[in-house]
């Protein structure tokens, strides 16, 4: 077991290390360059398109519901525990960096979305399945005139593999935690409400997630933000002193003392990336089912998913932190956290600070509805990733999987799932990151063509 766990760890540092750092960032500044910053020209026309009406064509859930889906997904632990880590370990610099992460990250999400509706099919319930197995085997196959489907495979593999520990058993243990700190409830009674509240909710297919996560998403990231905007009306005075420690960190010695890309860059980067997933090739798995027959357009919405879950909740997360007095940079230059606080606890305890009695139940609450969400969502991902390998017929099982495992993880010692997990989700990026480089032309010039024709806004 000691050799495993040492291969694990050996293949985690490089499914999260420099290079797949780089080739992360890379692609996203490539997809960025080719499609002119579509992420920000067309910002304001996501908005338009993700509330327009005018979205009826094939496929199983809204537009507004597939970016809801997506974001269930990603807004979770990243963004409440994953923020305060980066910056525990970085440094408040380390947001710069997830700032970096998801601006580039916009493109990556509008290219994946954009070939997830291009190359998705319908399966055997009429039900719509897309995402990078399908544009790896078919955009891939047609433009090299090959067989890519063993490289779909691989990652339909990693993903299928990485839904259980990331997206199941450390969610429901995240959300047994929650109940456990604020209510005192037994993790095993959590676990079985968990699994009862997940199985009412699956049971009913992608159609039943989509109309639970676009009313759970929504709500609890608006609670969220408002009391972080609560909390920073209140503390206006200290935020010009936030952004200093932010701007002035991520280029201190620290920031590039830490190995090759520094320590700041390193954590910045790659909580940037596990928050938003940018890249990873999760999210086009929910925008496959979207009714948005335009692939550009469905791009475009896509595009919102750094924008919201890193660029504005993330954010929420920093600045609070940073005024609430806990971290500080000492005249040597060096940070000094209170009690020495990191992860869930220390984005609680500034909360808490802040907004005594409540704001601690807003972290608490943010932390169960999102991880909550966050199930439903990888769900789905699994899902699809078990069904490009084995059909369709397996999935009854694999939601009964799903509900047992939610049980069992909401009190089990997960410390090898975790590694496990998290090591096969870093390497669903490789098979992902090969496929829109390789399409990248396809993109530009599809985007290209519907800014020309009657698409120009």
């Amino acid at each position: 077991m000691d050799t495993f766990n040492a291969i694990i760890k050996s293949i985690n540092s490089f499914a999260w290390g420099g290079f797949m750092i780089l080739f992360l960032v890379g692609t996203g500044i490539i997809l960025t360059i080719g499609t002119r910053v579509v992420q920000f020209r067309k910002l304001g026309y996501a908005f338009k398109l993700l509330f327009s009406k005018e979205h009826v064509g094939e496929g199983d859930i809204t537009p507004f519901q597939a970016l809801m889906t997506s974001l269930a997904a990603t807004i979770g632990t990243g963004n409440i525990a994953g923020v305060a880590t980066a910056i525990a370990a970085g440094g408040p610099g380390s947001i710069f960096w997830m700032w970096i992460t998801a601006a580039f990250g916009g493109a990556t999400k509008y290219g994946e979305a954009l070939l997830a509706i291009k190359y998705r099919i319908t399966n055997q319930r009429g039900e719509k399945s897309g995402g990078p197995m399908y544009y790896i085997k078919n955009g891939m196959g047609e433009k090299f005139n090959g067989n890519y489907a063993w490289l779909g495979w691989l990652f339909a593999l990693f993903g299928f593999v990485a839904s259980f520990g990331i997206g199941n058993m450390v969610q429901a243990n995240s959300v047994a935690a929650s109940l456990y700190t604020s209510f005192g409830l037994n993790p095993k009674i959590s676990g079985i409400i968990i699994a009862a509240a997940t199985g009412l909710v699956i049971l009913g297919g992608i159609k039943s997630i989509a109309k639970v996560t676009d009313k759970i998403v929504p709500a609890m990231a608006i609670i969220y933000i408002l009391g972080s905007l609560f909390i920073l009306f209140s503390n206006v005075s200290m935020i010009p002193t936030a952004f200093s420690m932010i701007f002035g960190n991520a280029f201190s010695g620290k920031a590039v003392g830490g190995g090759v890309i520094g320590t700041v860059i390193r954590f910045g980067v790659s909580r940037g990336v596990f928050s938003n997933e940018a890249g990873l090739g999760s999210a086009p798995i929910a925008h496959a089912a979207s009714t948005n027959n335009d692939p550009v357009k469905q791009g475009i919405i896509g595009s919102l998913g750094s924008f919201l879950d890193t660029l504005v909740v993330c954010t929420m997360t920093a600045l609070v932190i940073l005024v609430s007095g806990l971290v500080n940079i000492g005249a040597d230059g060096k940070m000094v956290i209170t009690e020495n606080l990191s992860g869930a606890a220390l984005t609680t305890t500034a909360f808490g600070n802040a907004l005594p009695g409540f704001g601690s139940f807003i972290v608490s609450f943010g932390l169960i509805f999102f991880a909550f969400s966050t199930i439903l969502g990888w769900y789905y991902y699994g899902s699809k990733c078990l069904e490009y390998i084995a059909g369709v017929k397996i999935i009854g099982l694999y939601k009964i999987a799903w509900i047992i495992l939610c049980f069992i993880g909401s009190y089990t010692s997960l410390e090898f799932v975790w590694n496990i997990s998290d090591t096969f989700n870093g390497l669903m990026a490789i098979p992902n990151l090969i496929a829109l480089l390789t399409l990248s032309p396809l993109i530009f010039k599809m985007t290209s063509d519907y800014e020309k024709g009657e698409g120009r806004k």
